[in-house]
């Protein structure tokens, strides 16, 4: 193994959780500091070598220098342009190794016009370019965007008719581009002599282009010509069977007839086969669950060891997403039971989807254990690369710590926060309300302006729900001078993202007002706090009572007459019905000069006036 040396080594250190991931270490500015930013990072870094290698291959002749001791061919541009001109079966070749989808179906046309035989296996390796790839030129890797050869019409009319007769599937919105008589279908028929080949190809690019029911005569066909079918158009064909049947017994019998026709044409199955049979019967419903059974029973017969994809598709027949009844919960205890401890490699395109997918459940389940013993699992060697992308990454972890948010003690979940942001993760927005709630069931509500500053650091700021609880667990009891101050700064801070995305958005709300405001007089802003009462005015909000009382409390313990006189005026602009009571307490907290009572007196009169309209 050519990187065993790395490994080894690599084995010798622990992860660091304040470091980025590799990929961006080689330029700190690029440095992600939210989940949007690590994606658009991932995706420009893609691109720009993607751009390169466009360049190079699009302009070779600027690039024939080989400087590299010893070369890389890698980095050498690559032979995209057919260098044979002439018509013969040698130039079909070559355009079938270079994935000319085009040119080659126009060679073999001109070859067949021309009299000239083409081997069976030269057609077939052109059925096979055309089944792949559908009959459509693959996009470059190197491909800035990918061209649209689709032909939206005849898309659209295969869809069509595939729906008469049943309802409506996603599927078919999103895999049906097996176009009627296109390019695979006629060579097929111009064929004057067919293998088994020839018919497993065009049965798997049928199954995977969208064309079931076609591919399932096509099948038929080959049966009555006396051949057998491959393990892989087994596993296709088993795939395919949600879509040709509709009752849940009828998939079920025809997954068992298929296992059973493999048996009698002696098919040797392999874990791919099993895993299409549990796939398919996850859309089978609760009869699904014996036959899944006998299916692992077979597979320790036949010493097929299960892939992480194995149990996903068991666990999903066994645990319904809503279902009403309660689910069998021993399965996935008797699951980490198989796969603890053990190291996993990536045998099927469905193994990054367990992980995630468990989590859900010891989510569900509200099962700490469990997560724990499944975290252990996804550390045991590299388990982690089955964890898929970044994004399957994220709901990972975010589900992984919505769980010990709710179950596990403030102190070990602060650990844990630690240890996965933002190395591992970039917490959305429920991620961080189910801190904030930790907090607040724990009562560590000290640690909040801490939290907000990382909620600024991931991008979550201008989430206005988010900010508003942020600023309700703050003012929603008294707190010491010391934290009141931290939590004014705080709401501060809060006031100048208002101002900075109003009109976009944040829009300022009465609660939101009113609890900034409380902050600030708290926190000996009085000045700040009174600006806020200015800005209710201004974004036609009505402050509360309850503001009201607090504020001319504060100016009470601050022997602030003058504000307390202010606030009364402000409260008479308001037309508030509290008005006559701030005024009451006014007059007899404070001595007031003649003229200030005067001045009171008519404001309260104006006020009462305004009640009784």
């Amino acid at each position: 193994d050519k990187l065993a040396v790395l490994q080894a080594l690599a084995a010798t250190v622990n992860r660091d959780h304040t470091a980025t991931h590799y990929r961006f270490q080689d330029d700190p500015y690029l440095i992600p500091r939210t989940s949007p930013e690590f994606r658009l990072y991932s995706l420009s870094q893609e691109s720009g070598c993607n751009a390169a290698k466009y360049i190079v291959n699009t302009y070779p002749h600027l690039f024939q220098k080989d400087i590299a001791e010893p070369s890389i061919p890698c980095l050498m541009p690559e032979q995209l342009e057919p260098l044979i001109n002439e018509v013969s079966v040698a130039a079909l070749q070559e355009r079938i190794q270079l994935r000319k989808v085009r040119a080659s179906v126009d060679l073999y046309d001109q070859l067949v016009q021309a009299g000239t035989p083409v081997s069976l296996e030269v057609a077939n390796s052109l059925l096979d370019l055309l089944c792949v790839y559908g009959d459509k030129e693959p996009p470059r890797e190197d491909q800035l965007e990918p061209r649209e050869t689709e032909d939206k019409d005849e898309v659209t009319g295969a869809l069509q008719k595939m729906q008469r007769g049943r309802p409506r599937r996603v599927s078919d919105l999103l895999s049906v581009t097996w176009r009627e008589n296109n390019n695979a279908e006629r060579i097929f028929s111009l064929m004057p002599k067919r293998n088994e080949r020839s018919f497993c190809t065009m049965i798997r690019g049928m199954i995977k282009h969208g064309a079931c029911t076609k591919a399932m005569n096509l099948y038929t066909d080959l049966l009555n010509n006396r051949m057998k079918a491959d393990v892989h158009t087994f596993n296709a064909l088993i795939s395919a069977v949600p879509e040709l049947k509709e009752m849940y017994n009828e998939k079920v019998d025809l997954i068992v007839e298929l296992l059973k026709q493999m048996a009698e044409q002696k098919v040797q199955p392999n874990l791919l086969t099993f895993n299409s049979a549990m796939k398919s019967l996850r859309k089978c419903g609760s009869i699904a669950k014996g036959l899944s059974i006998q299916i692992l029973n077979e597979m320790k017969y036949l010493n097929i060891e299960p892939s992480l994809a194995t149990f996903d598709h068991l666990l999903a027949i066994f645990y319904k997403p809503g279902a009403v009844t309660r689910p069998h919960t021993d399965i996935i205890f008797e699951v980490l039971d198989e796969i603890e401890g053990k190291h996993f490699e990536a045998r099927d395109p469905d193994d990054v989807n367990f992980f995630i997918s468990a989590m859900r459940l010891c989510l569900d389940l509200k099962d700490l254990e469990l997560a724990y013993r499944l975290h252990k699992t996804l550390e045991t060697g590299n388990n982690w690369v089955l964890l898929g992308d970044s994004y399957q990454q994220s709901i990972y972890y975010g589900r992984f710590f919505s769980l010990l948010c709710t179950m596990e003690s403030i102190d070990v979940v602060l650990k844990w926060y630690k240890a996965l942001i933002p190395s591992l993760y970039y917490p959305n927005v429920q991620g961080m309300r189910d801190l904030l709630q930790a907090l607040d069931t724990e009562n560590h509500l000290h640690l909040i302006p801490n939290v907000w500053k990382d909620i600024k650091q991931l991008g979550h700021s201008n989430k206005q729900d988010l900010v508003e609880e942020v600023l309700e667990l703050m003012s929603r009891d008294k707190h010491s001078p010391q934290l009141q101050a931290a939590f004014s700064e705080t709401a501060l801070d809060i006031k100048s993202v208002y101002k900075r995305d109003q009109f976009r958005n944040m829009q300022w709300t009465s609660t939101s007002l009113g609890n900034v405001t409380a902050l600030f007089l708290r926190g000996g802003r009085t000045q700040d706090a009174w600006e806020m009462l200015q800005l209710f005015k201004t974004n036609n909000r009505v402050p509360g009572k309850e503001l009201l009382d607090e504020f001319l409390d504060h100016a009470k313990e601050s022997n602030n007459k003058t504000l307390a006189i202010d606030l009364v005026k402000l409260a008479g602009t308001f037309s508030l019905p509290a008005t006559s009571e701030l005024f009451e307490r006014v007059m007899i907290e404070y001595q007031l000069t003649d003229e200030e009572k005067k001045s009171l007196e008519e404001l309260d009169a104006t006020s009462s006036d305004s009640d009784r309209e």
